[in-house]
């Protein structure tokens, strides 16, 4: 049974959307919850008009929550919404972690989270709470490595 609670937005690319339910799960094992208001498959959003997309769903997802979280896949760069999530999230004030999904080998990382992320991880559920706390704001590769961010942010360290 989870005993700490978290409130995020999950940023993801559409097909990836197993990866939510995947996160949760994952944190769940250890007693941390994940209260999620991005759009994912357990509400899903018909809109098709993109200010309201943008207005009256997206921004008030990342207002409510505390920490935004970008899954890294292998084409969530490519991804608009979860660019505009990206630079929402830092005008907002918000903390941005980027973890790569289960099994990610090499992936490019969204253009604004190079810019506005706090920390970039792998899929360890102890490293992903201690970057959702605000404990580790190292950026590292699929593999572990270091990962060497040429635009290095303000917020990010290795």
């Amino acid at each position: 049974m989870p005993s700490r609670k978290k409130n995020v937005f999950i940023s993801h690319h559409g097909k990836d959307d197993s990866s939510v339910s995947d996160l949760k799960n994952l944190l769940a094992s250890k007693g941390y919850e994940l209260r999620n208001s991005s759009i994912d498959s357990t509400k899903p959003n018909n809109a098709s008009n993109e200010q309201y997309i943008k207005n009256e769903i997206l921004k008030p997802g990342v207002d409510w929550a505390g920490t935004v979280i970008v899954l890294i896949g292998d084409k969530t760069h490519t991804r608009d919404y979860v660019d505009w999530e990206i630079k929402y999230a830092q005008k907002e004030g918000k903390r941005v972690v980027g973890i790569y999904i289960r099994g990610c080998t090499d992936a490019e990382l969204p253009e604004s989270f190079k810019y506005y992320g706090d920390a970039l991880i792998g899929w360890n559920s102890d490293k992903i709470i201690d970057a959702i706390e605000g404990k580790d704001n190292s950026w590292s590769n699929p593999d572990s490595s270091c990962y060497q961010n040429p635009h290095k942010p303000v917020r990010g360290i290795c």
